[in-house]
This record gives C-alpha cells, sequence and structure tokens, in this order.
C-alpha cells in the first residue's frame, strides 16, 4: 500500500484559490441534488403523477444533462467562464420561475430545455480545483472536492424531503433552484480561474479531437459510468433490502454510513502518496460491493455499506484525476465535460439493472447485477491500460 502522506492536505488549508473553488463547488452544486429528489415529490405529491411519470421526467432530464456536457465544456474551452455562464444563468431563472407552478408536460419541456442549458457546474470546479494546485498536489485537491461533494449529497436531499414535508413543494422547488441560479451568480462574479499561469488560456488554438480522445481517455470515462453504475445500483439495492426487512425507516442510516465510508475513504485516498488506477480501484469497488446481497439486518447492511462506501469517492477521485491528465489543458472542459455525461449515464443505468435484477431474482440480487458490471468493466480497462502503455513503448523504441 502507497504511504500516507498529509502534506498536500497541509498545503490545500493554505491555499486560497483551492479553498474558493470548494466553498463555489459546495454552493453550486448542492442545489443539484436537492433538485433532483424535490422532482419526484413534487410531481407524485403536488401533480398527483406517477412514479413512472416521475421517474421518465428524471430521465428526460438527466439525459439532457448528459448531452448538454460536452458541448458546454467545450464553450467553456472557447469562450471562457463568463460567456458560458451568463446565457445559462438567464435560461435557469426563465425556466425554473416557472416551471415549478405548471403541470406536468410544461414542466417535463421546462425542465429538459433548463438541462440542455445547464451551468456546466462540475466541468468549472473541477478545472478550478486542478488550476488552483501544483500537478503535484492535484489527486488529494480533488479528493478534498468529492468529500465536500459528498457532505452535500448526504445533506441536502434530506433537507430538500424534510423541507417538502413541511412547505408546499412547488416553493420549495423555486427556492432550491433560485439558490443554484445565485449560486451560479457568485461563480460568474468570482470567475475562478479555470487555467494555470502558463497554460493556453480560453480561445487558444484548439487541439485535434483525435489527438486526444483515444483509447486512454475513453477507457477512463466508461470506467467512470461504470462506478456511477455500482453506486446508484447499490443505493436501489439498499432500499430493496430495507423494505424486504420491513425497516424501510432505516433506509437513511444506511445511506448515511455508506457516504461516511466514502467520505473517509476518499480523504485517506487524497493523502496517498502515490496514485492507484481507477480501473483497480473499480475492481475492488465491485468486489466489496457484491457481499451486500447477503445482508438481511440493518446492522449487517449499515457494516458492509461502510466497507464498499470505503471505495466509492477514491474510484470517482482516480478517475477524474487520470481524465485530466490524458487530455491537454486547452480541451480540459470538453473532455470534463464528457466525464460528467459518461458519470451521468452510469447513473440513469445502474437503478434499472438494479431494478431488473431485484425483481427477478430478490434484492440481493441488484447489488450483484451491478458489481458484475463494474467488474467486467475494470477488467476491461486493466486490459485497455496495458495495451496503451505497450503501444507506447513501442512508439518510444
Amino acid at each position: 500500500m502507497p504511504a500516507v502522506d498529509l502534506a498536500p492536505y497541509r498545503r490545500a488549508l493554505t491555499n486560497r484559490p483551492l479553498r474558493t473553488a470548494l466553498v463555489l463547488g459546495a454552493l453550486v452544486r448542492g442545489p443539484i441534488f436537492a433538485s433532483g429528489v424535490l422532482l419526484t415529490v413534487h410531481v407524485v405529491t403536488s401533480l398527483g403523477r406517477t412514479y413512472a411519470e416521475a421517474g421518465f421526467l428524471a430521465a428526460a432530464a438527466t439525459v439532457a444533462i448528459a448531452v448538454s456536457g460536452p458541448w458546454r465544456g467545450r464553450l467553456l474551452d472557447r469562450l471562457g467562464l463568463r460567456r458560458v455562464v451568463g446565457p445559462s444563468l438567464v435560461v435557469a431563472l426563465v425556466c425554473w420561475s416557472i416551471a415549478p407552478f405548471v403541470g406536468y408536460l410544461p414542466l417535463l419541456v421546462l425542465a429538459v430545455v433548463a438541462g440542455l442549458f445547464v451551468i456546466p457546474t462540475f466541468s468549472i470546479i473541477r478545472q478550478a480545483v486542478i488550476a488552483a494546485v501544483p500537478d503535484d498536489d492535484r489527486r488529494s485537491a480533488i479528493a478534498l472536492d468529492a468529500a465536500a461533494l459528498e457532505l452535500s449529497f448526504m445533506v441536502l436531499p434530506a433537507l430538500a424531503v424534510w423541507a417538502a414535508s413541511v412547505w408546499d413543494t412547488a416553493w420549495v422547488l423555486f427556492a432550491t433552484q433560485m439558490l443554484g441560479v445565485l449560486g451560479g451568480v457568485l461563480v460568474y462574479l468570482v470567475d475562478p480561474p479555470m487555467r494555470k499561469s502558463g497554460e493556453e488560456q480560453a480561445g487558444a488554438p484548439r487541439v485535434p479531437w483525435r489527438s486526444w480522445f483515444g483509447l486512454s481517455f475513453l477507457a477512463v470515462c466508461l470506467g467512470a459510468a461504470a462506478s456511477v453504475v455500482v453506486l446508484s445500483g447499490t443505493d436501489i439495492g439498499v432500499v430493496a433490502v430495507m423494505r424486504e426487512a420491513g425497516t424501510p425507516g432505516q433506509i437513511g442510516v444506511v445511506l448515511a454510513l455508506w457516504g461516511l465510508g466514502s467520505l473517509v475513504g476518499g480523504l485517506a485516498y487524497g493523502a496517498l502518496h502515490r496514485p492507484i488506477s481507477a480501473f483497480w480501484l473499480l475492481a475492488g469497488l465491485a468486489v466489496v460491493s457484491a457481499p451486500m446481497a447477503l445482508a438481511h439486518t440493518t446492522v449487517s447492511l449499515s457494516a458492509l455499506a461502510f466497507v464498499a462506501g470505503l471505495l466509492c469517492a477514491p474510484t470517482i477521485t482516480a478517475t477524474i484525476d487520470q481524465a485530466s491528465r490524458a487530455v491537454p489543458a486547452s480541451v480540459r472542459g470538453e473532455a470534463m465535460g464528457w466525464h460528467g455525461s459518461f458519470m451521468t449515464a452510469g447513473g440513469a443505468t445502474g437503478a434499472p439493472v438494479a431494478g431488473l435484477a431485484i425483481d427477478r431474482a430478490g434484492a440481493g440480487a441488484g447489488f450483484l447485477a451491478v458489481a458484475a458490471v463494474g467488474l467486467v468493466v475494470a477488467v476491461l480497462g486493466i486490459a485497455a491500460s496495458t495495451l496503451v502503455r505497450r503501444r507506447r513503448a513501442e512508439v518510444a523504441a
């Protein structure tokens, strides 16, 4: 096991640009997590629609966001932050000022439009985090960002659901989206640097697409997608096991311990002296997630979830690190957009895969199904990495 080095974290705590990027990330991306669950609650309760219709709306919005990732990232590379964020703020303000107060079909249309023009917050924050630190500290900085993201994911959806149980869901959804708009305004005003000094700035001549969108980059993106397949499928599996055990009220306890494990694992990975390949981490994530299929009580599932969580954030962190290093700085925005789109696609795939397995073979089958997907992609990724190294060695020789 590589040695642990806490020096990068000590340096990070004194790095003002990095602290700024982390705070911006928490403010801007938190409402995104809250809005996802709020949309489902709003459609089912306030609009009186079915869960299937709520799922279709969520899927349509997810596809729109996934499609927007690469082209919004490309615009960031070409035009810079403010020229991309400004129009997105206008679209978000208009769409989400109307969407919470209309019927299902207009809400569907407005959610898709807003998704297509969504502020590329994940690409912006990741680039700002990478630009804020030396290359040697990049992995640790990404791990800190993942930890902040994990805390947002653990806290904000629960707060949103609580608020929707107390107040009208339309106004809660409106308030949440307006917080996202305010966060976008703050990003616009701060305009954090997305390139290091000496790197090509926005508007520089583009690097040919074929020179960087190759096997190495594509394999990392597929690894990122498979990681989220495992995570989203595990989420569904936890719900199924707890409902089957007759303790649905304790779902939050299991998910919280799973998230805590991810938080601990992510910070530990960021402190390692040397990185570990994303594909080996993905293989480990699949292996430690599969035993959750054997759990039948809150205690056993919580314990196994915590162990599985230890490899969640490290796997995602490693894919971001490897993807950012596999491309030139001048196309990093587009690359992070592709990476984010693959992750979004993985999130949209994992739940149906787990759900189909659960329907056919019981609650535990969901964990096994998504773990199998993760393990297969990990093996293919390791093979692809080996092939790339051999090709480079042959060229060098």
